[in-house]
Formats: structure tokens, sequence, C-alpha cells
């Protein structure tokens, strides 16, 4: 494999701004492969599988080229450590001229019998994932250092799974269904999907096989009224909006308003007609009054540490704290308290996180369970493991109203 200096610099470049600067991985790959359009398809995915692989293995890369990655120079040490472990023959660049191979591979096996080096993540993280997964944590954090797959959800507000299937296969494009998620296909092919017709026409969203399992979990049905408490950009929204059949109401809800506007150009391309989007700050005393026990359905995908993802957000890991997480706990205990009302008798409620921390997980819904003396029931729990599933870490309880 030879090694081009400006591909090279263009993943340092994006680890800079990811690991020194703080800005998100996804918008800084995007970013950096939208600037120059005359790198190819094979220099796009080097300088894109480089930039997420040094960032997921950060602490390992650190540790073999003894280094810490707060400078520009010591990414490069860091780039040659990889290269170095994947044997490719590292050229004559001063950046990596005080590398020892020798010296790199021998921290290399040492760093194998130390899962918080060999797994890459912080001293708090890997305490926490012992302490309360125990003998699972070592093979869910392994799984979460794979590459993540990548799903489309069928929108069957426009379209059905075999008219989508033929436009893919007339492109080209592999894809596998998926058992347990009806409307999911898992594409096997690398294919930007945002400037696809399909997708620009609605036929398709893109979302993760875990994701799509909340929305089905609820039970929705045409004609009723629903509650998105924490919509987000709105891809369970949108799910809902199609299992409703486009009949009914669902109040979309968000702190994040700019996150509303996204649902809102996504529910027009979707031909979705009856969401609703209302930012929190407007949800006030009167309007939750006017709420009261009249819902028939409240989806609370609830803000939590995003453990479960971090195969796709991998420099998460690196902004995580146990005192944010802690205080996330708090949140998600406010919002299951705040939203409960307003469920009519007999109505369901479905929190659902992308944690795999019991904590934040069924350990939360004991506890809500307890404070509300009867009131709820749990009628069942799903779990997705990372390790078991090769898909999102993710944890769902649907809960009905007495």
């Amino acid at each position: 494999m030879k090694l081009h200096r400006n591909l090279v610099a263009a993943v340092i470049f994006g680890l800079k701004e990811v690991l020194l600067e703080k800005k998100q991985a996804d918008q800084v790959v995007a970013h950096l492969l939208f600037s120059n359009k005359s790198w190819g398809s094979r220099d796009r995915n080097f300088i894109a599988d480089n930039i997420y692989t040094m960032i997921r293995y950060k602490r390992l890369y650190e540790f073999c080229s003894n280094t810490s990655a707060d400078l520009e120079s010591s990414l490069w040490k860091m780039m040659g450590s990889k290269l170095i472990i994947e044997k490719v023959a590292l050229t004559d660049w001063s950046e990596f001229a005080e590398l020892n191979p020798s010296e790199v591979l021998k921290l290399y096996r040492e760093a194998h019998s130390i899962r918080k080096i060999r797994e890459s993540i912080p001293d708090w993280l890997d305490e926490l994932g012992e302490k309360e997964l125990g003998t699972n944590w070592s093979s869910e954090i392994k799984a979460l250092n794979t590459r993540a797959q990548f799903s489309l959800r069928i929108n069957t507000l426009k379209t059905n799974k075999e008219t989508v299937k033929r436009l893919l296969a007339n492109d080209g494009i592999d894809f596998t269904d998926v058992a347990d998620a009806p409307d999911a296909l898992l594409i096997t092919s690398r294919k930007n999907f945002k400037n696809y017709p399909a997708y620009k026409s609605g036929l398709f969203e893109i979302q993760e096989v875990s994701s799509q399992l909340v929305a089905p979990l609820l039970s929705p049905e045409p004609g009723m009224l629903v509650i998105d408490g924490c919509a987000g950009a709105g891809g369970k929204t949108l799910h809902i909006s199609a299992l409703m059949e486009n009949k009914g109401e669902i109040l979309a809800i968000d702190v994040n308003e700019k996150k509303l506007e996204q649902l809102q150009t996504r529910a027009a391309r979707a031909g979705s007609l009856i969401i609703r989007t209302i930012p929190a700050e407007k949800m006030t005393v009167g309007t939750q009054t006017k709420l009261l026990a009249s819902v028939d359905r409240v989806l609370l995908d609830v803000p939590c540490s995003g453990l479960g993802v971090l195969r796709r957000k991998p420099d998460a890991k690196w902004s995580l704290s146990l005192k944010f997480i802690q205080e996330l706990l708090l949140t998600q205990t406010a919002i299951l308290d705040e939203y409960a009302p307003m469920l009519k008798p007999d109505g369901i409620l479905v929190y659902s996180t992308c944690s795999i921390l019991p904590s934040e997980n069924e350990k939360q819904i004991q506890k809500f369970i307890a404070r509300q003396n009867g009131r709820f029931e749990l009628l069942l729990e799903k779990k997705v493991s990372p390790t078991q599933s090769g898909f999102d870490g993710f944890y769902m309880a649907k809960l009905r109203k007495n």
C-alpha cells in the first residue's frame, strides 16, 4: 500500500478538528469529503475509515506511540503507529522519524492485556461499565468498537419494500432483510444515499435497525393522539406517522428547535401530514393541563449517554463524563414524571434509550413504577445487545396506564 501525503494530511486535519477542537466527527468527515471533489471513492474511503478508526482507538494509539493526542505532531505519531500495526511500510516523512516499529509493536502486544487500553476507553467508563454490566461489559464494549452497519426504513406512506428492493437491485446496491424489523433493509454496499433519487423523493429514511424497533412497540393506530416527547430530528416520529397511516395527530416536542426544523423538512419529504412540532419551552402549564389524561400514546426516547451507538459516534466516549451521565438520570426521571399524567387510562407509554446501562434503563423504569403507586404496569421490556444482535445497543419498555 502506497501512502499519499495529501490523504494522510487530510486524516490528520480531520483528527485535529475532532480531538483538539472538539467538533463532531460525522460533520467533520462530511465537510472534509465534500471539500475536495477530485478524491475518488478509494481516497474518500481511506480518509473516512482512518479518521473513524483513529478516534475509536485513540487511547490505544496514544499508548503504542507513547504520546498524547493534544498536539498535531502527536496525531502524526499515532497515525504512524496505526500504520505500523497494520504492517504498512512508513514513508520517509519527518513526522514519522521518531517512531520505532519494534517498540510500537511491543506496546501493542502489552495493550492486549489491558481492557481500557485495548478497547480504548477512559478509566471511569471502564469502571462504570464493569460495575453495571459485570462480565458482559468486555464483550459489549468490544462489539461497540466495530464498524456500524447501515440500514434503511421503507416509508410505507409512499411505497412498499418490494418497490424499493427493485430500485436498489437495478442500481447494483446489495441489501438484506432484517427478521425483526419488517420495514428495514440492511445495506451491504457503500453508497451516499443523501443524493439518491429514491431517498430525495421520500421513499425511505436512513434509520438504524434498533431504532426501528421502538415505534411499533408503541402500537399506534390511525386516528390516535400521540406525543413524541423527545422527538429530535424525528426518525421515530416519522415511523409512528407511517404506522398511523397519516391519520390522527402527533405532537413532536423537543428542546432543540433546529432539530424540529429538520423534522419538518423530513416530514414534508416523507409525505407525513399529521406531525405538529412544538418547542419544549412552549409546553406551558396551560398546555399540559389541556392534555391531561387525553393522550393515547406517549413515546419518550429520552436523552441518554448514547453508549449503545458508540460504533457510529465513537467521538462521544471522549466527551462523556460520569457527572454528565449522573445528571442525565435526573433528566430522564423528570421527563417520565412530566409526561405520564398526559396519558389517558389504558394508554401506552414507551420509554427508550440508546444506552446499555441498567441505571438508565430497567432501573429507571423500576423507580418510575414505584413512584406511580400502581398507576402504571410494565407490559414488556426489550434490550438490544450489540454483541448478540450486531446492531446498536437499545433499551425499550412498554407500560400501560391503569
